[in-house]
């Protein structure tokens, strides 16, 4: 099929269904468009800014443990801190970031011309900004904000045991945060499989939009547990007589849990995308293993809705033998993945940039976390380290030291592509290696406090209790992981304001269909000036250079005789 022929198989676009670029470029265009790129960005946006936000919670609640009988703050503004920064983290800013960065991508990789639904992603933004606004509205009330944990356990968190307006407005703001999330993930899901250009077959669609799909999957899956959860908790704020009956809080466990985990399999799956693609991208070889990683992808995702019981060993309301067997398998699909990582890697020309470095360290790093999390789903380990801040290491193992990186990672490939300019490389690196260093300083000693019997959720601990050293070291890595946002955050104000470098189409020589329009696309994602290629295969930039190479050297165009088939390991 010629470039010519594919070309003409897309939509049609009048001039005059493009609004005006002075009108585009205004705050009101900004605030009711239904351009997904500008709907993806508003979220991404707000994602990120709550993310220093809640940051800032975290580093209040670091040094209120940095040593023994301190009393920064009272107990109770203590449980609000943490809660806020818990949730806000996973409801507000990974979770947001894992689907919005579908949102921008998925039609541009698949040859969109825009996002099914456009004004249902555009509404799931409001109410996820509304859920947001009430969250955060707790800290104005009299009693403070939110403070029974991000899993809000009943009875403690009905009305009689934890009074407030704070409490009541977070389960409204994650209920209505949350449902915005789901229309997003309906969109992007419904983009990619219903939606492509007709040469992007689904074995010809990049690991990224795979890794998307597995992941509104789930969200379209487990989401309305949670919705569920905070409905019964709700009911529960207003009669609390009904959390006398166990069955309610059993209830609401299960409801949390078959949502909980996962969600975070959604909040790590877009960044094993993210680094798939960055991975390939510099080491100069299309990914290795790609239909073994679609494979493994869609399993993890299916197997996700089965181990939800593991986090309920300790209650003996969970079969043990079961929930533990399902989590290790888990172990089979991740391996698949980390292998196509290492295959991808081994061999190829490697150039060190940054999303390169970020792609790198997301790999061991994760690893710590997913095999920390193979032990805590085995009952005898799990007995022994729940609730202590064991649990608290291998959380943030897998989404500071994983998701997180994959996060930065993604900001830094994608940053030229939404904005046209480049972002300072030397920057660049000082913010990876101070969240590198920060990061392993900060988290790795709780896993010896955890062994050591520190609880997780104490405002303070005693001296005697021999928790004081390994504290002083993490409360020194967040202060690195804190210098590292200052400098991504200087980073991007001098690369706007100051230093604007042009980034041109394709600074990178990236591989997928995102590449070959203009940065920033249109509003169309492909127009006359930047038509959609020819789509060969998963990689088809890659493809095209090698035909054109082919060419250059022997007149014959490689991909018409089979030299690059659609799909192919590498």
């Amino acid at each position: 099929m010629t470039a010519e022929t594919e070309s003409a198989q897309q939509p049609e676009h009048r001039q005059e269904d493009v609004p005006p670029r002075s009108r585009r470029g205004t705050a009101a265009a900004w605030l009711t468009t239904t351009d997904h790129k500008r709907i993806a960005l508003l979220t991404l946006g707000t994602a990120l800014v709550l993310f220093i936000v809640v940051g800032v919670l975290a580093l209040v609640v670091r040094a209120q443990l940095t040593l023994p009988d301190q009393h920064l703050v009272s107990n109770d503004f203590y449980n609000g801190l943490f809660t806020i920064h818990g949730s806000g983290m996973i409801y507000l800013v990974v979770t947001p970031v894992a689907i919005a960065l579908g949102l921008y991508l998925v039609p541009l990789q698949v040859g969109a011309p825009a996002v099914a639904a456009p004004r249902l992603a555009m509404t799931g933004f409001w109410l996820y900004l509304a859920g947001t606004v009430l969250i955060f509205a707790g800290f104005a009330t009299a009693l403070g904000p939110a403070a029974g944990g991000w899993y809000a356990y009943p009875p403690l968190n009905s009305s009689r045991y934890l009074p407030g307006t704070g409490q009541s407005l977070w389960i409204a703001g994650v209920f209505i945060a949350v449902l915005g999330m789901i229309f997003q993930a309906g969109t992007v899901l419904w983009t990619a499989l219903l939606k492509r250009a007709k040469p992007v077959t689904l074995m010809r669609m990049p690991v990224f939009t795979w890794s998307s799909i597995a992941t509104n999957l789930m969200v379209i899956g487990a989401f309305p547990s949670l919705l569920a959860a905070m409905g019964l908790l709700a009911w529960g704020r207003v009669f609390p007589n009904i959390f006398t009956e166990n069955l309610w809080n059993i209830a609401y466990q299960h409801l949390f849990w078959f949502f909980a985990h996962p969600v975070v399999y959604v909040m790590f799956f877009p960044f094993v995308g993210v680094v798939a693609e960055v991975l390939s991208t510099f080491s100069g070889r299309r990914f290795f293993g790609y239909r073994a990683t679609v494979v493994s992808l869609l399993t993890f995702a299916a197997f996700s809705m089965s181990v939800w019981g593991h986090h309920m060993f300790s209650t003996g309301q969970a079969s043990n033998d079961y929930y533990s067997l399902t989590s290790i398998l888990l172990l089979v699909p991740a391996g698949v993945e980390y292998f196509g990582f290492l295959a991808t890697v081994i061999g190829g020309q490697l150039r060190f940039t940054v999303p390169m470095l970020f792609a790198i360290a997301f790999v061991p790093q994760f690893l710590i976390g997913g095999l920390t999390g193979i032990m805590v789903a085995t009952p005898v380990i799990d007995y022994q380290v729940t609730d202590s801040y064991f649990i608290v290491a291998h959380w943030h193992y897998t989404l500071a030291a994983g998701s997180l990186f994959g996060m930065f990672a993604a900001f830094h490939f994608w940053f030229p592509k939404a904005t046209g300019l480049l972002l300072d490389e030397r920057l660049g690196r000082w913010q990876f290696w101070l969240l590198t260093i920060g990061t392993n300083v900060t988290f790795l000693p709780m896993f010896w406090l955890g062994l050591e019997g520190m609880p997780r959720r104490i405002a303070t601990y005693l001296p005697q209790d021999g928790f004081t050293t390994a504290n002083v070291i993490a409360s020194a890595g967040a202060v690195l992981i804190a210098l590292s946002v200052i400098v991504t955050i200087a980073n991007v104000v001098t690369s706007v304001r100051d230093r604007r470098r042009p980034a041109g189409d394709d600074p990178w020589q990236g591989f997928t269909l995102e590449w070959a329009t203009s940065s920033p696309p249109p509003p169309t994602n492909f127009d006359r000036e930047h038509p959609l290629p020819r789509v060969p295969s998963f990689a088809p930039l890659l493809d095209e250079r090698a035909r054109e190479e082919g060419e250059e050297r022997t007149g014959d165009d490689p991909t018409e005789h089979g030299g690059l088939r659609s799909g192919g390991g590498r």
